[in-house]
């Protein structure tokens, strides 16, 4: 490479490298993302992934001690984790999204509890639902 063409080079791959340059994108209007967030009854869904490479946080109300979440995702690439933490901000249930079905989390207390989806790579439909556990 000629000397000449050295640091432009370099400093066209620090600024992509600087603004994210991994290829990977976030969620846009295109993937129709629903949030329904109520006491009790909490239900993300966001469609068309392509490579999306984000991280959502929500504050939730939770009037019980425990909360049965429900996944129901389907993902062709990359990884959707769920982590719900109780109002000590102690970790009451985490999963990779792509174990469909419903289950528990651990108990808790009544109170403002915080969900947590983080998107790496993500190629597909995400979709779960948490809930005051019966």
């Amino acid at each position: 490479m000629k000397p000449a063409l050295r640091f432009p080079m370099l400093a066209l791959g620090l600024l992509i490298a600087a603004c994210g340059g991994d290829g990977s994108n976030g969620i846009g209007p295109g993937n129709q993302l629903q949030v329904t967030n109520a006491a009790d009854d909490f239900q993300l869904q966001v469609t068309n992934l392509n490579n999306v490479r984000e991280t959502l946080r929500y504050t939730w109300v939770n009037t019980g001690d425990s909360a049965s979440i429900n996944q129901a995702t389907v993902l062709s690439g990359g990884t959707a984790t769920l982590t719900i933490r109780g109002p000590d901000n102690a970790v009451v249930y985490q999963s990779d999204l792509t174990g469909n079905g419903t289950f528990q989390s651990a108990l808790s207390t009544a109170g403002n509890w915080s969900i947590e989806l983080k998107l790496r790579g993500a190629d597909g439909d995400v979709n779960f639902r948490v809930q005051k556990a019966p």
